[in-house]
């Protein structure tokens, strides 16, 4: 078994400083050395026009290039590092795993991914100029693996393939946007439709309303359909897909079969190693490091690292109050003996 944690990042101010303060924070990392090695391996497949990613984020979120100018400042790296790292456009994105499933007042999902990715950083933000307050785990800093906003919206994504990607912004860039932006899964459903995707995923949007709208996405079109479950294939937009749908069909039928009455037994289900949905495949890039929990109508949250454990509980209204959570990491352990990006050396891709 491995210990890991998740460092908690609590800020209120300007985007600018909020990316001025992670710049610091980050400047000096083990995850910016690893990734730094990391490229040396895995040569960008894109080319960064800077003008043409302001242009894009800009247009849905503006705040967030004011947080990518605040990390330039803080790092000191040429815009163009900046926005390799931390842009969210054009970006690779290679396999995972990942389930969600929402019911009456939740969304909960498995986040399945590789450890040599994983940044470990749990963040609360409450923007003075502009945009929605968040909390979730970050992903390339900038960018939001799952989440909820001050509105009650609630989103998770799950990958389905990356062959013939477009231009266009990666799933964790797009899950800040829309929290960024967006107050409920009507206008969740609408950006996603108008954002452009690098790659294909279904991103599963919740609110205080109870609906849940899986929304499939890729570079070549988007579609939208109800429903209370996903893993990692589509079901519209059935030739996008994958060959391989085996493990997401079979994860798929067990969310279908269980009868779970509650958000306390629907996050048991995700999150104990022996009802079929954890995964320990961490060497195949499908492994479950963390279970998210949202709940939008009393904006709480809950967050687990590993398999077989209690979350611990968040109350993001109270956090919205002015009052900081008292708490500054979360910790849990894996099975496995891969490096985390954000807490070992050599977490690269020679080995």
């Amino acid at each position: 078994m491995k210990e890991i944690y998740t460092d908690v990042i609590q800020f209120r101010g300007t985007h600018y400083d909020f990316g001025v303060m992670q710049g610091e924070r980050i400047k000096n990392s083990l995850t910016v050395q690893n990734r730094k090695n990391q490229w040396k391996v895995r040569k960008p497949r894109f080319i960064i026009e800077i003008e043409e990613v302001k242009e894009a984020i800009t247009e849905f979120a503006p705040g967030v290039w004011d947080e990518l100018l605040g990390l330039e400042a803080a790092l000191q790296w040429p815009m163009e590092r900046v926005l390799q790292e931390f842009g969210g456009y054009r970006l690779d994105y290679v396999r995972s795993g990942c389930s969600i499933i929402t019911g009456d007042s939740y969304l909960i999902r498995n986040y399945d991914y590789h450890p040599k990715t994983y940044e470990g950083r749990y963040v609360f933000f409450q923007p003075s100029d502009g945009g929605y307050a968040i909390v979730g785990p970050s992903q390339r800093v900038t960018g939001r693996m799952d989440g909820m906003n001050e509105k009650g919206l609630a989103i998770g994504y799950n990958f389905m393939h990356r062959k013939k990607p477009g231009e266009g912004f990666i799933c964790c860039m797009i899950g800040r946007l829309i929290l960024e932006s967006c107050g409920n899964v009507l206008e969740a459903v609408h950006m996603l439709k108008e954002i452009p995707h690098r790659h294909s995923f279904s991103y599963v949007v919740y609110d205080k309303s109870g609906d849940t709208y899986v929304v499939e996405t890729s570079p070549r079109g988007v579609e939208v359909r109800p429903s209370n479950i996903c893993t990692n294939h589509f079901e519209v937009m059935k030739g996008e897909n994958r060959n391989h749908l085996v493990d997401s069909m079979r994860r798929l039928s067990v969310l279908k079969e269980s009868q779970v009455s509650d958000a306390r037994e629907a996050f048991r289900l995700l999150n104990d190693k022996d009802k079929g949905i954890f995964s320990d495949l961490y060497g195949s890039w499908a492994g479950t490091i963390h279970t998210s929990a949202y709940f939008p109508k009393d904006l709480k949250a809950w967050f687990a690292l590993g398999g077989n454990r209690e979350p611990v509980t968040i109350d993001f209204a109270r956090w919205l109050l002015g009052e900081d959570v008292n708490m500054k990491r979360m910790t849990g352990e894996i099975e496995t003996d891969i490096p985390f990006v954000h807490m070992d050396k050599n977490a690269d891709w020679f080995l």
